[in-house]
Parts: structure tokens; sequence; C-alpha cells
């Protein structure tokens, strides 16, 4: 079950809310969330809940024993029990996410073993698995006391409004929530904007980019790049390659902003407030500023729990550069099993190494566009070796948007592509700026003088999240084809 499809948006979720509000007190309360979201979890996967809820169960005990060894003094226990936390943790990941890709490389390199398992990834695992980790670190940090109360941490862990695909929420931002919290009329009336804003952003727009940048390969919506030969790459001319890519580039942004507008929505209306996951990332101007706005609940997890433990800022020029590339080749790994996301995760290592030497001191002397156009020529490149996990495959794409390929530079096809979608592709583009807000955000500023405008601000409150939500419906109605890109990771 995914946020946008319409089982969930008309059974799951009021029937999760009508629950949730007729229940008495916040134990009650808690309980309703935690039944629901280990449903919403083993309804896809029915057997990995239990991974699930054993993985929390083990790191809860060893936070227990965290924080009996530090009230002790023994920090050397303390220490030992952190390790084999993150060995548990970090083992677990590794053999459900990671362990098909090491057999092969060992195979590659040495034939053995003969015959690879294919082994299952359990959905959410990279999210709820960093949870764990960063609860069990900020405990033996001495920045949260350990949890005694199981089912309070499952419910921390296992949370339907980000379990799956985020935001990485940590422990210590709603540690208090989980025991106290109430429910505003403004904060049902925010998250039920922010959902259906995240709704309308997944079903209207990344949906149709994400179909669109199959077309321009002349893929259909079930098709995956692994159908398209090294022939037809090669035939393909360079402007439907760009528009490929570039409508790409928009449907990640999209599809991912969508699942945590809507995971942020669906926490204000019970009472949690999680972090912003994102920050209209497409308008920085340096590779630095992008990743301080793109996925920031992870870029924040590396730099606490990994790029600072290293040593930061904090050590020579050297050893910060190297910081940063565990940290980027670890990152580039988390999104994927493949050495295509590796070499994506060095690609912006190897940017923002440049940003951190000298380049970013010659970006501050450009011109804002060009700074701009910079940031997201890196990007969209960087895209490519995300998108494609076929290294061969990546040059002759990369080849082919230079025209390298000896193609024309388009055809009927792609024209007519470009040409038929040209205003859903200007509306796409403005999604990813902060044009609505801001004028959302006038509106508001103009309504607390004019009443005039106080009462258009009131009817586009109420009318604006019910039209998006009938709009984001119908597009749904009988279309088959709805995923979220990042529900496996």
């Amino acid at each position: 079950m995914v946020f946008s499809e319409l089982i969930f948006i008309y059974a799951f979720l009021p029937l999760n809310l009508i629950i949730y509000f007729l229940a008495k007190n916040i134990h009650v309360k808690n309980t309703v969330l935690l039944l629901f979201s280990l449903m919403f979890y083993a309804w896809g996967e029915p057997v990995f809940v239990l991974l699930l809820v054993g993985m929390a169960f083990v790191n809860w005990l060893f936070s227990l024993w965290i924080g009996v060894a530090r009230a002790r003094g023994r920090t050397g226990w303390a220490r030992f029990a952190l390790v084999l936390s993150c060995i548990v943790s970090l083992g677990a990941i590794g053999v459900f996410k990671y362990g098909t890709f090491i057999m092969e490389n060992l195979r590659l390199f040495t034939g053995y073993p003969s015959v690879i398992p294919h082994i299952l990834l359990p959905i959410g695992i990279s999210f709820y698995t960093f949870q764990l980790l960063s609860y069990v670190v900020d405990v033996y940090r001495g920045e949260v006391p350990p949890q005694r109360k199981f089912h309070l941490l499952l419910l921390y862990v296992s949370l339907f409004h980000q379990c799956i695909a985020g935001p990485i929420v940590r422990y210590q931002d709603v540690s208090e929530e989980l025991l106290r919290r109430t429910t505003s009329f403004k904060d049902m009336s925010e998250g039920i904007t922010r959902f259906t804003v995240g709704f309308a952003k997944k079903a209207l727009l990344a949906n149709q980019c994400d179909l669109l940048a199959k077309q321009f390969l002349g893929l259909k919506a079930e098709d995956t790049l692994e159908a398209l030969s090294m022939t037809q790459i090669t035939a393909l001319p360079a402007a439907a390659l760009w528009a490929s890519t570039a409508c790409y580039m928009l449907m990640i942004y999209l599809d991912f902003s969508a699942y945590s507008d809507m995971a942020i929505g669906m926490g204000r209306m019970v009472g949690f407030h999680y972090k912003e996951n994102f920050n209209y990332p497409y308008i920085s101007q340096s590779v630095t500023d992008f990743w301080r706005r793109w996925h920031m609940s992870l870029s924040g997890f590396f730099r606490d729990y990994v790029y600072i433990p290293l040593g930061g800022n904090r050590c020579s020029k050297g050893r910060q550069l190297f910081n940063m590339l565990v940290v980027w080749a670890l990152t580039g790994l988390w999104h994927g099993a493949s050495w295509n996301f590796v070499l994506w995760g060095l690609y912006f290592f190897v940017f923002l190494a440049l940003e951190k030497l000298f380049f970013g001191v010659v970006l501050d002397f450009l011109p804002r566009i060009f700074r701009h156009v910079y940031l997201l020529a890196v990007v969209l490149f960087g895209w490519i070796l995300f998108r494609v996990e076929d290294l061969s495959q990546v040059w002759a794409m990369v080849c082919g948007m230079f025209g390298a390929n000896g193609n024309a530079v388009t055809n009927f096809e792609t024209n007519t592509l470009l040409l038929g979608n040209c205003i859903f592709l200007a509306v796409a583009i403005l999604a990813c700026t902060p044009l609505v807000k801001t004028i959302g955000q006038a509106m508001a500023d103009k309504a607390q003088t004019s009443k005039a405008m106080l009462a258009v601000h009131a009817v586009v409150q109420i009318a604006a999240p019910l039209l998006l939500l009938l709009l984001g419906t119908a597009m749904l109605i009988g279309n088959s084809y709805n995923p979220f890109l990042y529900f496996r990771f």
C-alpha cells in the first residue's frame, strides 16, 4: 500500500483518523497508531513485519543496556553494546539489501559462489534501520534517555507516516510527542493541506513526468530501462535524450517530495511535527547548497553520525576531503546495491570537493544565472547515473545528448511529445519552485489587514485541498501506474 492509492486515501487513512480521535487518552491513541502502522507495513510484506519488530526489539534491549552501563559509569560496556547494536542493524541491511550485490561481485573476481540466491528487499529497511541507529547512538551520547517502554520505541520506528520512505525522523525530535501531543485546528488544517498538495504533486505531476521520461525513449509505462537495448539508445535523437532526462529530473523531485509532503501532513493531523525533507533544491546555485536542500534528513544523518565522528571540518583539508569521500560513497551505496549508485555518490563528491577547495569562491563572483545553470547541469547529468544501472548505457546516453552517436538532433515523435506537453512541463517546473508557496504567504499576510482578502484566503484554504484531492483522484481512477520511487529503499 502506498499513500497515493485510493484505498489508502479513502479507507485506511480516514478509518485510522476516526478511531484515533475517538480514543480517550494518549495511551489508547498510541495503541491505535501502532496497530495501524503494523497493519500498513504488513499489507505489502506480512513476513517482513517480523523483521521490523525484531530489529526494534533488539535495539531497544541494547539501548537499555547502554543506559544502565552509563548510569553505573561503565563506559566500556556501553560502547560494547553500541558496537553490537551497529553490527546487528548494519548486518541486517547488509544481508537483505547488499547480500546479492556482494555475492555477484565475489563471483566476478573469484568464481564463487556458483549459485547466487535471490534475496528479497524488505520495504523501508534503509529508513527504519537508520532511525534505530540514530536512536541508539543518541542514547549512547546521552542526548536522549533510553525508552523503557518497547511499544513506544516500536511506534516511533514503525509509524506508517514515515516508516517506508522517510523522512528519517530522529527519536529526539518526537520523543516528547510520543507521550504528550495534541492536535489543534491549525494542525489539522495545515496537515490536510500539506497531504493533498503532496497527493496532487504525485498523481498529477510526478506520474506524468515519469511516463513522459519513458515515452521520449520509446518505452511504455510498464517498461523499465532494462528493456532498452544499446541499439535503441544509440538510435535516439539528442533532443529525446535531453527531454527524457529532464523529465526524470522533474519526476524524481516531485515524486519523493510528494511522499515527504504527505508524511509530514499526516503527522500534523495527529500532533507529530516532522522536520522538512526538501527545500526547493532546484533553485540552488551550487552543489553544496543543493545538498542542504535535497533529502535533508538523509544528509543530516550522514553529517551527524558519519562525517562529524570522522572529524568533520575539525581537521586538515586532506582529512576533510577523505571524510567527505567516505560520506558520499556511503550515500551512493545507501540508495541502491549497484555500482552506478556508488559512482553517483562519488560524482557529487567531486563537485562538492571542488567547491570546498576553490570553485565555491569562483561561483560567488559569477552572475546568479550562471551559477544556477551550472547547478542544474551537474544535477541533470548526475540523475543519468542514478537512473541507468548499465554504465555502458550511461555513456551511450551522454554521447547521444551531444550528437556523438551520429543521429539527428530531433525527430517527429520527439517534437510531437514536446509540443503536446509544453504547458504541462511548464507547470511541473513551476511546482519545483517556491512560487505557489510565496503567493500563498502573500495572501495570508494581506488577509491580516484586509477583510476582503481574509474572506478570499478562507475560501482558498477550504477549496484548494478539496480541489486537489478530487483532481488527483480523477487522475488515478482506472490508472494502475502509480509507483513511489523510494518505496523500496
